[in-house]
C-alpha cells in the first residue's frame, strides 16, 4: 500500500499575531512544522510526502527540512488562496502508484505513530478515515453576529447533544480516487476540511479516535499549551522507569 502524506504549511496564521510565519514558530527549540513531519516520516506506511508552502515561508521550511533530516519529503510546492486550493495543487504533484492519501495540518504537531496508523488502516478498509475527539465542552447553536464591529450579542438557539458531536482533526485519509473526484468535482465549494467536500460525493468517512493533545495552533493561547505539551512529552522520554512487582523505581 502506497501512501502519500500531504502537510498543509501555506497558511498565513494572522490569528497568531507573530511576525515568525506560523510552521516556523519554535515550541520548545524545535520548528512547529518539523513535529508533525518527523512523525509521518518515521510511519513504515507513508512512502512519501509533499509539504505546501506560500511564497514568504518556502525557503525557510525547505532549510529546516534539510536541517532535521527529513527524507521522505519529495516536493515542496506552493498552495494557493484557501486551504482546499492548498491542498488541490499537492494533489495534482502526488505520485501516480499512491494507494491513499493523507493530509495533515501543520499546524497540529502532536499528532502520534500510532494515530496514523490506525487512520490507514481504517481508510483502507472504509475508503475514508478522519481523527477526531468526542466534544468535551456544552455547544450551543446561536445566532449569527455580523463580524467584530457588531456591538449585538449573539442568542442562543439550541442546546446541541455532544452526546454525538466529535471535535475533528487531521490527518485525514482517503483513498485517492475518491479525493481527485471529490476536488475535481466541488474543489469551488467552500469547505473546513477535505471530508466535507467528500461528503459531497454521498461517501461516509469513519471516525478513528484522536488524542486531545492534537491541538491546532492558532492563537497564542494555544503556543502556552503547546510548549507545556512539548516539555512534558520531552520529560517522559528522559525519565527512567524500571518497573518491579507493580511499582515504578526511580
Amino acid at each position: 500500500m502506497y501512501v502519500t502524506a500531504i502537510v498543509l504549511a501555506a497558511g498565513k496564521g494572522l490569528r497568531l499575531k507573530s511576525k515568525v510565519p506560523k510552521p516556523l514558530i519554535e515550541i520548545n527549540s524545535k520548528p512547529l512544522i518539523i513535529y508533525s513531519l518527523n512523525t509521518l516520516s518515521g510511519c513504515a506506511d507513508i512512502k512519501d510526502i509533499i509539504v505546501v508552502t506560500n511564497n514568504n515561508n518556502s525557503g525557510s521550511i525547505k532549510s529546516k527540512i534539510g536541517k532535521y533530516g527529513i527524507r521522505k519529503v519529495k516536493s515542496i510546492i506552493l498552495g494557493g488562496l484557501r486551504r482546499q486550493d492548498s491542498v488541490y495543487n499537492a494533489l495534482k504533484a502526488i505520485d501516480e502508484r499512491a494507494d491513499l492519501v493523507l493530509v495533515h495540518d501543520a499546524a497540529r504537531p502532536f499528532i502520534t505513530k500510532e494515530i496514523i496508523s490506525s487512520a490507514i488502516k481504517a481508510a483502507k478498509r472504509y475508503r475514508v478515515a478522519i481523527v477526531g475527539v468526542p466534544v468535551k465542552a456544552t455547544i450551543k447553536k446561536a445566532t449569527k453576529t455580523q463580524g467584530h464591529q457588531d456591538t449585538r450579542l449573539p442568542t442562543v438557539k439550541k442546546t446541541l447533544n455532544r452526546d454525538n458531536l466529535w471535535e475533528i482533526q487531521t490527518p485525514q485519509v482517503f483513498k485517492k480516487a475518491i479525493i481527485l473526484r471529490a476536488y475535481e468535482e466541488y474543489k469551488k465549494i467552500s469547505v473546513s476540511d477535505d471530508a466535507g467536500l467528500v461528503e459531497q460525493l454521498g461517501v461516509k468517512a469513519k471516525i478513528v479516535m484522536g488524542s486531545y493533545f492534537n491541538i491546532k495552533i492558532t492563537t497564542p493561547e494555544d503556543l502556552v499549551l503547546a510548549e507545556a505539551i512539548s516539555k512534558a512529552k520531552s520529560e517522559k522520554r528522559k525519565a527512567p522507569a524500571y518497573r518491579q512487582a507493580g511499582k515504578v523505581k526511580v
